[in-house]
């Protein structure tokens, strides 16, 4: 078999740009739900104060400090997954082990009483329409 410029084998499938491969069931010990928490993509996550410098922290994965490090200010889950470049339900269950650590604060997204209702969506539509 044909080795690339490091010795290792060479496939087609992957690239010189490809970087490192890690599956996502890898980054979260084959867990594919979180241990709390529903995390809804528009939900804010928030960093608690110290949480980089707490105990618990210094059992993290690289993954989980990411996330840390991007939640110092509030940020939605769905940033986060785009962020870090991660599966949201990778991200989901990243989260749940932060929330059960006590390591963020989640604040989710208000209840759906508050959307519009149809009809202001309806105009709108209309509206993007006639543009």
């Amino acid at each position: 078999m044909p080795t690339n410029g490091s010795g290792l084998p060479h496939h087609d499938w992957l690239d010189d740009d490809a970087g490192p491969v890690v599956r996502p069931y890898t980054v979260t010990g084959g867990r594919v739900r979180p241990v709390t928490g529903g995390f809804d993509l528009l939900a804010f996550v928030l960093a608690a104060p110290g949480a980089t410098r707490a105990p618990e922290a210094a059992q993290l994965q690289p993954e989980h400090r990411a996330i840390l490090a991007l939640a110092r200010e509030p940020i939605s889950v769905a940033e986060i997954a785009a962020g870090l470049d991660l599966v949201v339900g990778v991200v989901r269950v990243l989260l749940g082990d932060l929330l059960a650590s006590g390591l963020i604060a989640l604040h989710e997204p208000s209840a759906m009483a508050h959307l519009p209702d149809d009809d202001i969506l309806q105009a709108v539509v209309n509206g993007l329409r006639a543009l």
